[in-house]
């Protein structure tokens, strides 16, 4: 029962009538064995050392302590019922001492449901486990796979907070959970687990193998018209589009997502898998908007990523947002990046989620550099950056050197700067995450002007040109162009800058004001004059 139990509860258990209950329990108290609260039927007693307690329960034979284990869970079901959803934890454990394997296995299940529900993600992480060390202890039946299916799915999305969605424990756990739903006949309502599977590889930088197993998901989901798969499957796809600069694609993919996903239809879908449609596309289309060169549309659909996650108060979608959103705040030079930046680092720091902690202290660093104190700032970025490789994470490498690059740029460290905007480029190539090969490539011939590598710097702005062209990513081809056309007017080359500069500024008929914007127009009317 635990070291506090109610009268009520010893008499169900105990099976003695009022008037043999009572001196026994006056006798106990007598004894200062245990404590009493208030009067039978309403008292409760407590042991008086938790000593007293493993005392009282080792000195029974081991068929009496499983016996009351049992009397002790089915009297907590029938007394107090409302524990079963409040504290499922207690009834598993008591189940678990019962000896009854596949009771214990499912109130360690719901256990760990709800406290992942609560964002007690490393609570969950130990529940789940629980429930499977006590299915282990069975032998193999289909029954016990369903339920062995459940529990690993629950673990391996609990896992990847706790330790990190590119770490070593969240491939085993999701390898584990992938390996029960194959056997089991890929059943639909567990296609989070390919999903997630699918995430893991594409936070490790294995894009390759997390875009066949995505659109693996998108087929089989088309095959069985399954409305759940399919926003799975597009939002995955999505994501893995625009990182490697398929924007137009990526947009496609997220928009379909968006259109396909119904807030009450789809509910146990949010509950299932360890993210929110809406949250996710999003924020990732805002991304997308942006490198398109939609920067205000951009914003909007980042903004009401946010407003969902807010909504909602989960610390997981929360989390989400905020890395969504700032990065593109960041890109824009939006003022509101500071408090993102601050509120992601305190959301993941609160809940310990491994894998934003150490991005919140990347995007910390970064705010104290902005805001000059870069004997703070620049440490600070460094350590964030080791603590977020260490959950084995490669995705957003380039953007996260990048920054860094900026910060030893402000530092006035240029030689620091170029090696890692060289790291960044490297990284780009061995992993396929391309979504900011053209302003790496820009930003490197800006350096290089600054040294007077006049054209090594042209070179480089104009093959960022060429990926922009190619990716249709109008945002970068408007900054390239303009670094080449102010490298040309510097030159005396003012037609072939405005010829190049005037096109791509034109394009952008959005009316949202931007910082590229206005300097582009300068650039262009000190051309045309």
């Amino acid at each position: 029962m635990g070291a506090s139990f109610p009268y009520e509860l010893l008499r169900a258990v105990s099976r003695l009538s009022h008037d043999e209950l009572q001196p026994a329990l006056a006798r106990l108290v007598a004894s200062e064995l245990v404590f009493q609260r208030g009067a039978p039927p309403d008292a409760v007693y407590n042991f008086k050392h938790a000593l007293v307690q493993d005392a009282a329960h080792g000195s029974m034979l081991r068929n009496t302590r499983q016996q009351l284990h049992a009397q002790i869970a089915e009297a907590l079901a029938t007394y107090s019922p409302e524990l079963m959803e409040s504290q499922p934890e207690l009834l598993a454990q008591h189940y678990a001492e019962a000896g009854l394997v596949e009771r214990s296995a499912t109130f360690w299940n719901r256990a760990g449901r709800r406290s992942a529900a609560r964002s007690a993600m490393a609570e969950a992480t130990a529940q789940f486990q629980k429930g499977l060390d006590q299915l282990a202890l069975l032998p193999g039946a289909p029954e016990r796979q369903r339920q062995e299916l459940e529990l690993s799915s629950g673990l391996a999305a609990a896992v990847s907070f706790v330790k990190g969605f590119a770490a070593p424990e969240t491939g085993q756990a999701y390898a584990r959970a992938l390996g029960l739903w194959e056997q089991l006949g890929s059943a639909s309502e567990f296609l989070r687990i390919p999903h997630g599977q699918a995430r893991y590889h594409a936070f490790r930088g294995e894009f390759d193998l997390a875009q066949r197993l995505d659109e693996d998901l998108l087929r089989l989901s088309a095959q069985r018209n399954d409305a759940t798969g399919l926003i799975l499957g597009h939002q995955a796809c999505g994501s893995d589009a625009m990182l490697a600069g398929r924007f137009a694609s990526s947009r496609s993919h997220f928009e379909k997502a968006l259109a396909l996903y119904d807030t009450i239809s789809h509910r146990s879908l949010v509950g299932q898998s360890r993210s929110h449609p809406q949250v996710i596309c999003r924020g990732s289309l805002g991304i997308v908007l942006f490198c398109l060169g939609f920067p205000g549309q951009a914003l909007a659909q980042s903004n009401a990523a946010l407003a969902v996650a807010q909504r909602l108060a989960d610390p997981r979608f929360v989390a989400a947002s905020l890395s969504l959103i700032t990065p593109l705040l960041i890109l824009i030079g939006d003022t509101a990046a500071p408090s993102r930046e601050d509120q992601l680092a305190s959301v993941a720091g609160e809940q310990g989620f491994a894998h934003w902690r150490g991005v919140g202290a990347i995007y910390r660093g970064w705010a104290k550099v902005k805001d000059g104190d870069v004997a703070d700032g620049l440490p600070l970025m460094r350590s964030g950056m080791a603590a977020f490789r260490a959950t084995g994470a490669e995705l957003w490498t380039p953007h996260f050197i990048a920054l860094l690059a900026d910060a030893h740029e402000i530092a006035g460290q240029l030689e620091e700067a170029l090696i890692l905007l060289d790291n960044a480029l490297e990284v780009v190539e061995r992993i396929g995450e391309r979504w900011l090969e053209a302003e790496l490539h820009r930003n490197k011939g800006q350096l290089l002007l600054r040294q007077e590598h006049t054209e090594a710097a042209e070179e480089l702005y104009r093959k960022a040109l060429s990926i922009t062209r190619e990716q249709e990513a109008k945002l970068w081809e408007l900054r390239a162009a303009a670094s080449l056309a102010r490298l040309w007017r510097d030159q005396g080359r003012l037609a072939e800058a405005r010829d190049l500069l005037a096109p791509v500024y034109g394009w952008f008929t959005e009316g949202f004001d931007t910082s590229d914007l206005r300097e582009a127009k300068a650039l262009l009317d000190a051309l045309n004059q």
